[in-house]
């Protein structure tokens, strides 16, 4: 399995499902960087969720930076994309040399029952796209399956759901003030960090949260 099978997969999955694949290539390598700053940064073994892995782009960065002692679990709905991971751990090395300690669900991240179970959440869900409903479910749900202490983080892409207010009228205005709202709460509540991803395509921020 190599990048053009997942760039091949990712592409033909965003012309299928563009609502929840949000881009038409998986996250570059400086995002992924940012996206997994706090894995490996606690200095004792760490329970990692990463929720909507796709084809494996920020896994593979999260693999990187694991201890020994690390486990991570992925939780990913569109069927394709966890075919996909299966044979990523089946077939690249560094993935395969990491495979007893990483589990893939496959299912809504909101409907994961272990609260207080992670140390980091990594977040590949494009929010921007979803109902105002679902984002404060997934916001929910992340705020419960972290440890207290723990560090949520997630990515937007810059300029991506003001220019589309510009150009949306009616319902499709009014989910995206609201999904931006639910965003900004969290925001405000509990940002830690920032960081701004320019040769993401396209470019990105990623947030990092400590929810209170």
């Amino acid at each position: 399995m190599n990048r053009l099978s997942d760039y091949q997969t990712f592409l033909t999955q965003f012309l299928r499902s563009y609502s929840t694949t949000g881009s038409v290539l998986p996250s570059g390598r400086a995002l992924g960087r940012a996206l997994c700053r706090h894995v490996g940064a606690g200095g004792g073994p760490q329970r990692i969720l990463e929720a909507g892995p796709g084809t494996g782009a920020v896994t593979g960065c999260i693999i990187d930076r694991m201890g020994k002692d690390d486990h991570l679990w992925m939780v990913e709905l569109n069927p394709t994309f966890a075919a996909h991971m299966r044979r990523a751990f089946e077939d690249k090395p560094s993935f395969r040399d990491v495979a007893s300690r990483c589990h893939l669900i496959e299912g809504r991240v909101q409907e994961l029952g272990q609260e207080a179970h992670f140390d980091v959440v990594i977040s590949g869900l494009p929010l921007n796209n979803f109902s105002s409903d679902d984002v404060r479910t997934i916001l929910r749900a992340y705020a419960k399956l972290l440890k207290p202490g723990g560090v949520l983080s997630f990515f937007q892409y810059i300029l991506i759901r003001p220019a589309k207010m510009v150009v949306s009228t009616g319902s499709e205005r009014d989910r995206l003030k609201d999904v931006g709202e639910a965003i900004d709460r969290v925001l405000g509540e509990g940002e830690i960090a920032r960081e701004w991803v320019w040769v993401n395509v396209p470019p990105a921020w990623v947030h990092h949260i400590r929810f209170q």
